[in-house]
């Protein structure tokens, strides 16, 4: 059996197992009610009906997790799972194994159309691609159903602890009561944060809450309820503190709903539509091929296989800037952030540390406080040491790899010219058997002489009528015989320029470069965008200090920690500020200020200055809720726009793909060797 058929085996193996898997959800939906799980995702068994589905899943994860590699993929997809789903372990396993094995069918199924439409080293290539692909879709599409349907749920919980809260007036007793009754992952969650409230050190509980809590809403909500058990609830004329805090929250719950389910409806489908161009590329080229003889020519060349390197190029930067596209911003800088083994690997060497030190801005200079600044904004953990060797070695990537795309294209270019038959220019259309024949005899003859000649750059023109009167199998007429030398010398000039040019070597220190300062354009991407997450911040912290301002004996020093507990983004310059806040708490504000160069978080902090000695909390925030409307009217405006802009993006990204291949691939290729073939008839016909 060749290694074909066991590669055609295993694919179909792998497509029968996707197809019973699909049979299997749907027959076990229309039985019982559908399959649900805790996290709201249509995966995990539920019900009589489901018990056999579900210690087949265990099993399979328990026989998964003895084969090596596939062992690290499922714990990988648990880890990344296990973030936003609350349950026992067995469920966790589940879910993982449902979505593994989806993942795994889905990559089968796929991995079959691939293999009939492009067989061959383009199989292996654009399999690996796809499953990157699929692994990153699946998950993405999972974790970001698990997040809506927690929102939703979250509503739905708010208003049932808002009812108890009135019934009994008491935190703990509301939050119990909402959990017992409540199902979903939401409930799970307030059941951990009345855990957390009620045990001995509610602090250290809830600071370990914060570190899982899956969304800045429940961390919030845990914390509000905190504060109101602690210091009590102060019913004024607008009504309790901690009911306008779940307001808010609320209100903060449904514009995040609304802005999901508005993206989501505007870029359902493009990453299919990106990716679709995958595999198209075999069969357009296979028809041109057909259809237009002088095509095949141009899909042989250089430029061929360069434009063909480029479509897929343009179809993964296109996915990957749709799936940046298609998500929502949401905080996820958490503490504790652990560092890549690469990175501390590659510090511990003496020789790249050094060598990377000495192309990095020098500590004291403009360009170094620059960087540090820039890390720093844009929340980076990495320390400038690694930075710097990230920088380099990057450059030393990009270059070597440029350098090895340059040295196959020549080296494609001289396969060109020793192999492919050899094509008169008075021939229309495709070649018969006989012409491609002996097209494939003068092809064959031309490499060999070229070998007898070793390829030499100054081989003359009698050595190369010498070598051809040696081993032609036939004898060659003059003018036969002149017309091979010429083309073999032709040939002989055009692959001894397939060296690197000085131009070429430009193209490669250009790309070197622009991997030494991708670090640094990332850094400047994310602070920009890092900017939505710091207002979400301080409309949290807006929310704390409504509730803080109205306690008594409420210091300065006591708000500006409650705010380093809810902080995320925040957090190391708050932390810095209560260090340096006995030694003076005017300077250490004033650091603060400096440090969060955000214009609203300043304000912020000017108030707090305020309060400081020279009026009370409550003055110094007596217009707090005013400002609370305005940034929330403020950001559903930016919201709007945000949506605007990307949905605009996103079509025109998702659709580039479909151009370049119908545009690159197909018509401007067309059209050129067209154009190149009228040239060739005219000059034939004006000889005549």
């Amino acid at each position: 059996m060749t290694i074909k058929w066991i590669l055609l085996l295993v694919l179909s193996i792998c497509a029968g197992g996707l197809l019973i898997t699909l049979l299997v959800l749907s027959m076990l939906r229309h039985r019982g009610g559908g399959l649900t799980s805790q996290s709201g995702v249509i995966l995990a068994p539920s019900g009589k009906g489901f018990k056999g589905l579900g210690s087949i899943l265990l099993q399979s994860y328990r026989l998964g997790m003895k084969v090596p590699l596939l062992s690290a993929y499922i714990l990988q997809v648990q880890k990344r799972i296990s973030f936003r789903h609350v349950g026992d372990e067995p469920s966790l396993r589940r879910l993982t194994m449902t979505v593994v094995l989806i993942i795994l069918g889905g990559y089968g199924g796929i991995s079959v159309i691939l293999f009939f439409l492009q067989p061959g080293i383009a199989f292996v290539i654009l399999s690996v691609l796809c499953a990157v692909v699929l692994n990153s879709l699946v998950l993405d599409m999972c974790l970001s159903r698990m997040e809506k349907r927690l929102l939703v749920q979250m509503l739905d919980l708010f208003a049932d602890v808002r009812h108890r809260y009135h019934q009994h007036g008491m935190v703990e007793e509301a939050l119990y009561e909402a959990a017992e009754a409540g199902t979903g992952e939401a409930a799970e969650q307030v059941r951990l944060i009345y855990e957390a409230l009620t045990s001995p050190d509610p602090n250290e509980a809830l600071e370990r809450y914060y570190e899982v809590a899956p969304n800045r809403f429940l961390k919030g909500f845990a914390g509000v309820s905190y504060m109101v058990m602690e210091f009590g609830d102060k019913d004024r004329a607008q009504g309790s503190i901690y009911l306008k805090g779940l307001g808010n929250l609320t209100q903060e719950i449904h514009l995040e709903i609304l802005r999901r389910d508005k993206l989501d409806y505007l870029l359902k489908g493009l990453n299919i539509i990106a990716l679709a161009p995958v595999l198209f590329t075999a069969p357009i080229e296979r028809w041109a091929r057909v259809s237009f003889p002088t095509m095949d020519e141009f899909y042989r060349s250089k430029i061929g296989f360069v434009t063909k390197i480029s479509i897929y190029v343009i179809i993964i930067l296109a996915y990957l800037l749709l799936q940046r596209l298609q998500q929502y911003d949401e905080t996820r800088y958490r503490s504790g952030h652990k560092h890549s083994w690469l990175d501390q690997f590659l510090y511990r060497q003496t020789f790249i540390r050094k060598l990377a030190m000495l192309f990095a801005a020098k500590p004291g200079s403009a360009q170094y406080s620059q960087t540090i600044r820039l890390m720093r904004e844009s929340s980076s953990e990495l320390k400038y040491e690694w930075l710097a060797i990230r920088r380099v070695m990057l450059f030393a990537g990009c270059l070597v790899l440029t350098m090895g795309c340059i040295l196959l294209l020549h080296q494609v270019e001289r396969n060109h010219i020793l192999h492919d038959p050899i094509r008169d220019d008075r021939m229309f259309g495709a070649m018969a058997e006989a012409d491609l024949r002996k097209a494939e005899e003068k092809t064959a003859l031309d490499q060999s002489v070229l070998e007898s000649v070793e390829m030499n750059r100054g081989a003359t023109y009698e050595e190369v009528s010498k070598a051809l009167q040696q081993l032609s199998p036939v004898q060659l007429d003059h003018d036969t015989q002149n017309e091979t030398i010429t083309r073999i010398m032709q040939k002989l000039e055009v692959y001894n320029k397939q060296y690197v040019r000085w131009w070429e070597m430009i193209i490669a220190i250009l790309m070197g470069a622009a991997g030494y300062f991708m670090p640094v354009w990332l850094m400047l991407f994310q602070r920009k965008m890092r900017r939505l997450d710091m207002r979400h911040e301080i409309y949290q912290f807006q929310t704390v200090i409504s509730i803080l301002r109205e306690m008594d004996r409420m210091s300065v020093e006591e708000i500006l920690e409650w705010l380093n507990r809810f902080a995320v983004i925040f957090k190391r310059p708050l932390q810095k500020c209560l260090l340096h806040f006995e030694h003076g708490p005017e300077l250490a504000l004033e650091q603060l200020k400096e440090e969060a160069g955000l214009p609203e978080f300043q304000r912020l902090v000017d108030k707090l200055q305020l309060a400081l000695g020279k009026i009370s909390i409550r003055e110094a925030f007596d217009d707090l809720e005013s400002m609370m409307a305005f940034y929330f009217e403020q950001r559903k405006q930016e919201y709007s726009k945000m949506i605007d802009v990307k949905a605009s993006w996103g079509r025109t990204i998702g659709f580039t793909p479909m151009y370049a291949l119908i545009f690159l691939y197909l018509v401007i290729p067309l059209v050129g060797m067209s154009f190149l073939q009228m040239n060739i008839y005219y000059d034939q016909i004006q000889k005549l």
